[in-house]
């Protein structure tokens, strides 16, 4: 019904368009046709009167020269009661009516010598027309009749003729002086228009409703003309685009001529062909890209522009423990259960940010977020592409720890106490407090490796090591310093503390049966502040000098730094 309405109107503008140019064109050939046939009615009236009064001035002039005057009255009565004529007169040249008083009579009877024609009763003298009527004048100058259009005081409209009376030979006898041509009179014929008027009102009641059908007949005809030449193609080629945008690309539509409208046919099945091909290509490429994304390892989640998740591979399922139509209902926010932090990732820039790990579904994941914005940088959308980084966060860890622990015994190596030293010290300087460090080995070990081999050393030092272990405190940090000594540092512990430990190391070892074989080991103890500034270098040989003590008086004894002598 929409298309429909659509052609309706589109039908409808251009039908509109032709038909008010139709009606205008035919309005205004009808209208000068109608004028014209109203100028040719009223010319021909003019005509017509002009020979009615040609033929009245005519009549007039036999009864003068038949000197029975009255009789030119009694006519001019009698043309008064022909209907549609309002007024018959004879005017002198002055605009005064003839036969209405003596003056003529006694100009006449002076020029016969005697009294020719009786005077009249009653003498009445009437002035018709002003001497100074300019329409008088033309006619009385010219001696051509003069026509002119008036209206009454009821609106009656009136079409007044002045003829002239021109004067013959044979006037001469009774008119002195009298010129021959000359104008001796004016004959003023005034008649009603009502009757040509209603004729001209019937001519354009007719030309109305002739250009009225006419209009119809082609309306009618440019409808049917438009409909078969313009609206059905159209809807042709429009039913073909309604199909195509549903998806439908397989049909294409005739093509009804060679000129625009079929241009426009041709345009449309090469577009089709070209969308099919487009279509193809992107299927094809769409399949592909589904095949990758499905079988990728890599879990994808992607939104639209309204956060909508429209998008969730297989992989994504697995990693979080979730299926498709969970992660849709709960929404991109609730991804990993935790709205504000993914909000926080989402408002980052920054789209090189590097993938963050996080803990999720007992594995350690590998996720980078961020939104997808278009050219115009308006945000389109957001996605989160999350790897299982367990593994390799696995190895990761297991390499920071070998790089920091000791091969042989699993105690933090060399390194490790290096910086562990500085690290601590710096603490104990800055808050004021206690640190201290004791370094041990096996005595006589030279001559342990020369009489039972190196395996056995080996396994020597890795029981020393488990021993160390089990005794020192969970804070304390044990190292293997290298060949057969130990270090172990001791945050935040006095003198009198770490000895206790390192008294209760060496009796340990002593006491344990370590690879088959009793061993002893001889400790040198040194404090921060006690034995030596805030220097790792100078601490460090504090406990070393007082390790040499504890060789030198015997061994398997613990000997203490000599404290620092106050100046």
């Amino acid at each position: 019904m929409k298309r429909l309405a659509l052609f309706n109107r589109i039908g409808g503008r251009i039908i509109g368009v032709v038909g008010a140019v139709v009606l205008v064109a035919l309005l205004a050939l009808t209208m000068l046709h109608v004028q014209r046939q109203e100028s040719i009615i009223l010319a021909q009236n003019e005509r017509n009167l002009t020979t009615v009064t040609q033929s009245i001035i005519q009549g007039i002039k036999t009864v003068m020269l038949a000197g029975h005057a009255d009789i030119g009255m009694e006519m001019a009565r009698r043309v008064r009661s022909v209907a549609d004529v309002i007024d018959l007169r004879t005017l002198r040249p002055n605009g005064t009516e003839a036969f209405r008083d003596n003056a003529t009579v006694a100009a006449v009877n002076r020029q016969l010598g005697h009294e020719a024609f009786p005077p009249r009763p009653k003498s009445l003298p009437v002035q018709v027309l002003p001497a100074s009527d300019r329409r008088l004048q033309r006619v009385v100058r010219t001696g051509r009749i003069e026509t002119f259009y008036s209206e009454s005081l009821d609106g009656e409209r009136h079409l007044t003729l002045l003829a002239p009376v021109a004067a013959q030979e044979e006037c001469q006898a009774c008119h002195a002086g009298v010129r021959v041509g000359a104008v001796q009179g004016v004959v003023e014929l005034v008649t009603s228009l009502t009757h040509l008027e209603r004729d001209i009102r019937r001519t354009r009641i007719i030309a109305g409703v002739a250009l009225a059908v006419t209009v119809a007949l082609i309306m009618a005809f440019i409808h049917v003309m438009v409909k078969r030449s313009i609206l059905d193609p159209i809807r042709v080629v429009t039913r073909g685009v309604v199909r195509a945008v549903g998806g439908n690309l397989t049909r294409t539509v005739p093509v009804p001529s060679d000129d625009e409208l079929g241009r426009m046919a041709h345009s449309f099945n090469h577009m089709i062909g070209e969308l099919r091909r487009i279509y193809s290509g992107l299927q094809y490429e769409k399949n592909k890209l589904n095949t990758i994304i499905r079988g990728a390892r890599e879990g994808i989640v992607v939104t639209d522009g309204g956060q909508r998740v429209v998008l969730v591979n297989p992989a994504a399922e697995a990693l979080l423990g979730k299926t498709a139509e969970d992660i849709v209902a709960q929404g991109f926010d609730h991804l990993f259960d935790d709205p504000k932090a993914m909000r926080r990732r989402l408002a980052r820039r920054d789209a090189d940010t590097p993938p963050e790990l996080i803990s999720y579904n007992d594995r350690i994941l590998s996720v980078h977020v961020a939104r997808i914005r278009a050219e115009g940088k308006e945000v389109i959308g957001s996605a989160a592409l999350m790897r299982d980084f367990t593994e390799e966060w696995r190895l990761q860890k297991e390499l920071e720890r070998d790089a920091i622990t000791d091969g042989l015994t699993g105690l933090n190596n060399r390194r490790y106490f290096d910086a562990r030293l500085v690290e601590e010290l710096a603490i104990a300087r800055r808050h004021n407090r206690p640190m201290s460090l004791f370094l041990f080995d096996v005595d006589h070990f030279k001559s342990f490796n020369d009489t039972f081999g190196h395996d056995t050393g080996d396994r020597v030092l890795r029981g020393l090591a488990e021993v160390t272990r089990a005794q020192c405190r969970a804070a304390d940090v044990t190292c293997r310093y290298g060949g057969e000594e130990f270090v172990v540092i001791l945050p935040s512990t006095p003198l009198e503390n770490a000895r206790a430990v390192a008294e209760r190391l060496r009796m340990a070892v002593a006491e344990t049966d370590i690879a088959g074989h009793r061993v002893t080991i001889s400790v040198g103890l040194a404090t921060y502040p006690d034995h030596g500034t805030a220097n790792a270098d100078g601490l460090l040989k504090a406990a070393d000098d007082a390790l040499y003590e504890a060789k030198r008086g015997g061994r398997n004894r613990v000997c203490t730094a000599a404290p620092i002598l106050s100046i």
